[in-house]
């Protein structure tokens, strides 16, 4: 089994996200399948949900590609560290068309039996995805690096 399950989660990659390919997720995921984290932290989701929120994205997004920097599988679970690069054309939560480019990073976690993905968890910069099309303002937890040096200077 080993590498089939990292090739399954580069699929879903490839096919749901790069190829805009929405009929992959009943394909790959089984029908009970729960994600944490896609849309809002604190809520579960099941696969109708998820197609919700991947529509949702890919009409906001459409030239969205999601290139996969990492994975690894451990047991049953395989982790996936990734980063999207994406145009905002579309509206997204109520926010018109920006054409602003994002480029946003995450970790995928999934778990697979049967071959199939049954529970999945997504950590993913949702802030610096709205912060870089301009709906919430930019904030620095450190100070750029020029008043670092700077600070160092005096």
């Amino acid at each position: 089994m080993s590498g089939e399950n990292v090739a399954l989660l580069r699929r879903w990659f490839e096919e749901v996200w790069n190829r805009k390919r929405l009929e992959a997720i009943a394909e790959m995921a089984s029908p009970d399948c729960v994600g944490h984290g896609q849309a809002e932290h604190a809520v579960v989701i099941g696969l109708g949900q998820f197609e919700q929120f991947a529509r949702g994205l890919q009409t906001a997004f459409p030239d969205m590609r999601v290139k996969i920097d990492f994975a690894f599988e451990q047991g049953d679970r395989i982790v996936a560290r990734w980063t999207a690069t994406m145009t905002h054309t579309g509206p997204f939560l109520k926010i018109g068309p920006t054409g602003r480019q994002a480029t946003v990073t995450g970790t995928t976690i999934v778990k697979i039996a049967n071959g199939r993905i049954v529970e999945g968890w997504d950590n993913w910069d949702q802030l610096g995805l709205l912060v870089q099309i301009g709906a919430v303002e930019p904030v620095s937890f450190v100070p750029p690096s020029h008043e670092v040096q700077q600070a160092k200077a005096s």
